[in-house]
């Protein structure tokens, strides 16, 4: 199958964030072009130039979702246009493609989730093996012994000249475990997991992304001295990729919260997997482009200035990754009610119950039983513009303020 080519001239926009022609992406062959987003990623210039080789809206066409970011020609340049449903043919004839693809993905994705639990929790743990300590400690001290032991055994082996080494060595010694992690049995790519093993701990270095076969795996984060719950995975879901393409430890810790039987793709086999499963190749990247997507549309709320307005935008953002369609008196139901709206833009239930309050003085917005309930989505998309527009406002009259000093 052959894609079309298609040309822009200089100062053509071909790609504009938050619009919904998402069925489609691009590679560049000639000429250059810029992204540029709304809300700035740390680690990612706010104005980003492209060329020959490279590609841009696959997040958007892959997720199916709003565009995420906006793309100017900064010289007359061609394109091959691919639309989202092709990406299989494309990927079984050039699978460097999705290699390349999926790489950049977990950058992306390291930028984001650094940038949002920066912005979100402050003293978050780093990316670092060291922690893997404190890790163990938080299990021992929860008489989770089976947990610490996973942390302190991969702290011996990731880190053995650290400073906690005599400690870790100590602890393991009362509780009349090895110094070593067990060998692992399954050496192919099948994987079996007795309910509450750990799969992998947050700060490990890894080497292989999980398919689940059956069964559910919780993903946690350690951040500010609890654990924090992230997701609950199922059949079929995707994870552990991000260690395995970047060469950085977790960033999270697997558990399994059933009896959990997974596919384990390492470093070695990944490529050829790509290459002889294409079908592989377009569910891992549709699962990346559905998480930046997802991180992005967090960032955005992050960085909103009114409080109510993060309410406005964290209700859309639910919606439209549901697939809603956004149009005048389009009714939504909501699986949430108001506590876990505030709970998810990080709002205090008790001392902010009262912008909950002025959201449900809307008359298209309501409660009932439990759940909230909007009966015109394209007004609350309004809103989120109102508010996405005044904090940009906010921000160009403090950098202007600051220019003068």
């Amino acid at each position: 199958m052959r894609f079309q080519t298609v040309q822009f001239k200089a100062g053509s926009y071909i790609l504009v964030e938050g619009k919904r022609d998402n069925d489609r992406f691009y590679i560049i062959l000639d000429g250059q072009l810029r992204t540029q987003k709304s809300a700035p990623v740390a680690g990612e210039e706010q104005q980003n130039l492209l060329g020959p080789g490279d590609f841009f809206g696959v997040e958007s066409a892959m997720s199916r979702q709003s565009r995420i970011e906006t793309v100017i020609a900064q010289s007359n340049c061609k394109l091959i246009e691919v639309p989202a449903e092709q990406f299989g043919t494309l990927i079984e004839k050039n699978a460097p493609v999705a290699m390349k693809i999926i790489r950049s993905f977990s950058v992306k994705l390291r930028a984001f989730d650094s940038t949002i639990t920066r912005l979100s929790f402050r003293s978050a743990a780093g990316e670092n093996p060291s922690h893997l300590f404190n890790l163990g400690e938080h299990w021992y001290q929860e008489n989770r012994k089976e947990h610490s032991v996973y942390a302190y055994q991969r702290y011996l082996q990731h880190l053995p000249n650290g400073d906690h080494v005599e400690q870790v060595k100590m602890k393991l010694n009362s509780m009349n475990k090895a110094l070593t992690p067990p060998v692992q049995n399954d050496t192919g790519i099948n994987r079996n997991y007795a309910l509450d093993s750990i799969i992998f701990c947050e700060n490990e270095l890894g080497y292989e992304l999980y398919i689940i076969q059956s069964g559910r795996v919780k993903i946690s984060k350690m951040v500010e001295g609890q654990e924090m719950m992230l997701a609950v995975l199922q059949a079929g879901d995707i994870f552990g990729e991000m260690a395995l393409l970047d060469n950085k430890p977790r960033t999270a810790t697997a558990v399994a919260a059933d009896q959990v039987v997974v596919l384990a793709i390492n470093k070695a086999n990944f490529e050829t997997m790509v290459k002889e499963k294409p079908q592989l190749a377009t569910r891992l990247i549709t699962l990346l482009s559905e998480r930046i997507w997802t991180a992005y549309r967090q960032l955005e709320n992050l960085v909103l200035g009114d409080r109510l307005g993060r309410l406005y935008h964290a209700l859309l953002t639910n919606a439209e990754k549901n697939h809603a369609q956004i149009h005048f008196k389009a009714t939504y139901t909501f699986d949430f009610g108001g506590t876990d709206l505030l709970k998810m833009v990080g709002m205090d239930p008790q001392k902010d119950e009262s912008y909950l309050l002025k959201l449900l003085k809307n008359r298209w917005l309501r409660l009932d039983q439990g759940r909230i309930i909007c009966s015109d989505l394209l007004e609350l998309q309004k809103q989120v513009a109102f508010y996405t527009k005044k904090t940009a406002m906010e921000k160009k009259r403090q950098e202007a303020a600051t220019g003068r000093i």
